[in-house]
């Protein structure tokens, strides 16, 4: 399949901010759980040049959110398609993520990202990149205040 990333358009964030629900413990990642983000998305000022989507053979595949918290690190969120979660694709499509980022931003050297400690799943495919466990902290988000593992990896 051809992998294209390139700044999230409007369309995307509508979409992903409008049809995309995840099923079960996951729906917590629905832009809707959360207006803050629900905002954050669907507004283009708010969204700054920070969101991508991530095209697969031209469909919509996932996004990444890319944050600058210094000059040569990054905070990195990302998303895939709730239909094509938890079917092993998890592990290739955050190595592209990293590709992309290596390629895309030379400067960067190490990237941290969050992950929700209830999400085992996806803790055990940054864990298979090399990503380090880090601090556990509290979260508000969602109405409530939730469990988070901050993660890093050394890219270059």
């Amino acid at each position: 399949m051809k992998t294209r990333i390139q700044l999230m358009t409007q369309d995307s964030a509508v979409a992903i901010a409008d049809t995309w629900n995840y099923e079960g413990i996951y729906s917590f990642y629905d832009a809707a759980a959360d207006e803050e983000d629900y905002q954050e998305l669907i507004d283009p000022a708010q969204r700054k040049s920070n969101y991508y989507e991530v095209l697969k053979n031209n469909e919509l595949f996932g996004y990444l959110v890319i944050i600058p918290k210094d000059t040569n690190i990054v905070e990195l969120g990302l998303g895939l398609r709730p239909d094509l979660t938890g079917r092993g694709l998890g592990q290739a499509f955050i190595e592209e993520a990293l590709q992309f980022l290596m390629t895309s931003f030379p400067i960067v050297t190490h990237v941290e990202l969050s992950v929700a400690a209830f999400n085992k799943r996806a803790f055990k495919v940054y864990q298979a990149v090399g990503f380090s466990e880090g601090e556990h902290f509290l979260q508000a988000t969602n109405g409530g205040s939730y469990d988070f593992i901050k993660m890093s990896k050394k890219i270059k």
